[in-house]
């Protein structure tokens, strides 16, 4: 593994209450590497990143942002877009560019030219694609060290989610190392490396390959794809749906056909790879 260690978090507890958050976790991100933080909603992947961010005091354990404590001082060599951008909706994408470049002590850059041409509009009439460009020219004006970008492409169109990560792997080659949280496992594979959230737990780290493991999937092919997915849900398997394709994430394909065969179904059963969906899927049953 190159590059020297931005951030960092060793064993890393967090309690509300009598809640625990996230339990032992320990990560690091290095110089010009990408790391995807996944997880389900609720795994503990905020908390995770305000943590580091030094706006959450953990229960336990410690963290390092740029070799020292995560305090003001440090957050300046930082860029950070939240899943709620940061931005001013009521004044204009050049004013929102002015204000955060007079908070880090920067000149103001030459905006791109998809947002000069937005300059004397406020931020709340523009779509969420332009937003979201916005937000990562606003994070990215300091010349920051590291990036952390939380589900910084959601609700975006394809193209638009393309250009971002463009724009995250051009920092990326600089040496700037980015912690990025996603739902899109398609977003993943842009990673160099993934950390998997499950409960607060961090039970996966490495490539797609080594998040999947050993979990395997059946795939169900039924005319009658609806039937299938009801027959399988009602037995209680951990079925999902991408379009009309049917799966169960690590389920017994002899199980499935008598299930099946059991309402008078008629489908194709064969084990197939499993993908990261279908990995959380399983970790998510097992602790609930």
């Amino acid at each position: 593994m190159t590059g020297s260690v931005l951030m960092s978090a060793d064993r890393v507890t967090m309690r509300f209450g009598r809640f625990t958050a996230l339990t032992d976790v320990s990560l690091e991100v290095r110089s010009g590497e990408i790391v995807g933080l996944l997880g389900a909603n609720g795994a503990g992947k905020t908390t995770m990143i305000r943590i580091l961010l030094g706006l959450l005091a953990p229960s336990q354990g410690t963290t390092t942002l740029l070799g020292g404590s995560p305090d003001r001082d440090h957050r300046r060599r930082l860029g950070y877009v939240p899943q709620g951008l940061g931005l001013y909706p009521d004044l204009t994408v050049a004013e929102n560019v002015s204000f955060v470049a007079q908070m880090y002590g920067a000149a103001a850059p030459s905006l791109p030219p998809a947002l000069a041409a937005s300059a004397d509009r406020l931020v709340g009439t523009l779509p969420l694609g332009r937003q979201r460009r916005l937000a990562f020219a606003c994070a990215l004006l300091h010349s920051p060290d590291v990036l952390v970008l939380d589900e910084p492409t959601s609700g975006v169109s394809a193209t638009a989610r393309a250009e971002l990560w463009d724009i995250v792997h051009e920092q990326s080659a600089l040496g700037v190392g980015a912690l990025v949280t996603t739902h899109n496992m398609q977003e993943a594979q842009q990673c160099d490396r993934l950390l998997l959230l499950s409960q607060g737990l961090l039970v996966g780290t490495g490539s797609e390959a080594d998040i999947i493991g050993d979990t395997w999937a059946v795939a169900v092919s039924a005319q009658d794809w609806s039937a299938a997915f009801t027959s399988l849900n009602r037995a209680g398997l951990a079925v999902t749906l991408a379009g009309r394709n049917v799966r169960v994430a690590n389920a017994d394909p002899e199980h499935v056909r008598t299930v099946l065969q059991g309402d008078g179904i008629a489908a194709a059963v064969a084990v197939v790879p499993a993908t990261i969906e279908e990995r959380m899927t399983v970790l998510t049953r097992a602790s609930g």
